[in-house]
């Protein structure tokens, strides 16, 4: 069976699917396995280097996909500017990476018309057997950890407490909302970093994860449970709302830094923070909304852009992983390999889709959007 890794073309899209030493690893397991020729530079990872563990390069991406029967993606497939990925791939391939379908509603819908069996790497379950293949989670720890240190090198003073000869320096107050995977590791690194760290989310059953990184938790008891399952929040009733904003309007206030990391389901990000919220910070003060490819968590961010509101700063980066291509790009390619590997006999991916990892991750299969979210969406845009 052939495996094919076609070059990501999305702008700012550094990683690739599938480092060398993933290849490796699926070709002893009976793949063939071809890369589109300069896939893995932008990563860190040359041609040289795919080479060296045999696999193949094809410089034709059309030529790749029509021969391949599994397509490993870090995004979504290409459909414009003459790269049309899904036209290009066999009917009843199998696609896998991170689809985000709920965002990607029209590529959902030309994986299902080819069609193609498409999981999303993104929804595959968070239970102890699919945690090697969970892609969102390695992609988030990065994101957490990149969002400190780009608060760190805005920030008009230091992060940590400092004795010295002219006197002492107090630490940075950092305030991160959110305590999933993005927000406790951006926790431990502000931590480590050595600031002042308070961290809130509407799961209070997190107050102890906040507090084994380092964090002094701040939170509200709700009148309705905010677990969606799955370690994923829902939204609030209007009455915990109300009660959230008083808090956050407190904290945001006394915060040299703020890092938004929320996201309802896993999609898309709650407007948590307000205008007058960040007129209400300090001069000098940094938001650094990573809810930005959600559509952000504060009501000014313009995602993809850094503004200034007053003396305040609002970061609100796009895809923060793919600045980190090297790591990032070899944290993915373990996670897809770890869910062939699962699935794979006599060097070939079996199809099982009874099997509550493939369920859970299924979007697309025998012209027919199976995941049920997706369909619903489809249909309310009349798609």
């Amino acid at each position: 069976m052939r495996i094919g890794v076609p070059k990501e073309t999305a702008p700012g899209e550094r990683r690739v699917a599938l480092v060398p030493e993933s290849g490796k690893k699926l070709k002893q397991a009976g793949y063939d396995i071809v890369v589109e020729a300069g896939a893995g530079i932008a990563a860190g990872y040359p041609d040289a280097a795919y080479r060296d563990v045999g696999v193949t390069l094809e410089p034709d991406p059309a030529a790749l996909l029509g021969a391949a029967d599994v397509v490993l993606k870090v995004g979504p497939p290409a459909l414009d500017g003459g790269r049309d990925e899904v036209a290009w791939m066999r009917p009843a391939a199998v696609y896998l990476g991170s689809l985000m379908p709920l965002r990607n509603l029209r590529a959902v819908r030309a994986l299902a018309v080819r069609p193609v069996t498409a999981f999303a790497t993104d929804a595959i379950p968070r239970t102890t057997r699919a945690q090697s293949m969970d892609t969102l989670s390695s992609m988030a720890n990065i994101g957490g950890y990149k969002g400190v240190l780009l608060a760190a090198a805005e920030l008009n003073k230091y992060f940590p407490m400092f004795m010295t000869a002219a006197g002492m320096v107090p630490p940075a107050k950092v305030f991160v909302i959110g305590a999933g995977v993005a927000g406790l590791q951006a926790i431990a690194t502000a931590k480590r970093l050595g600031a002042n760290v308070t961290a809130t989310d509407v799961r209070p059953e997190v107050k102890e994860q906040i507090e084994s990184v380092g964090g002094k938790y701040v939170g509200i008891e709700l009148k309705e449970s905010a677990a969606a399952g799955g370690g994923y929040a829902k939204e609030l009733s209007d009455e915990d709302k109300l009660r959230q904003r008083e808090i956050l309007a407190a904290q945001v206030a006394q915060s040299d830094v703020v890092i938004t990391t929320a996201l309802i389901g896993g999609v898309f990000a709650p407007r948590l923070i307000t205008a007058e919220m960040v007129r209400s910070m300090r001069p000098g003060a940094i938001i650094v909304d990573l809810g930005a490819d959600g559509g952000g968590n504060c009501e000014l961010s313009r995602p993809g852009e850094t503004i200034r509101v007053g003396e305040v700063t609002v970061m609100a980066p796009l895809n923060v992983p793919a600045s980190m291509p090297l790591h990032a790009s070899l944290l993915f390619s373990r996670n897809l390999t770890a869910f062939l590997q699962a699935f794979t006999k006599d060097g070939a991916f079996q199809l099982d889709l009874n099997d509550d990892i493939q369920q859970g991750a299924l979007v697309t299969h025998a012209g027919e959007v199976r995941n049920a979210r997706a369909r619903e969406a489809l249909a309310k845009e009349g798609m």
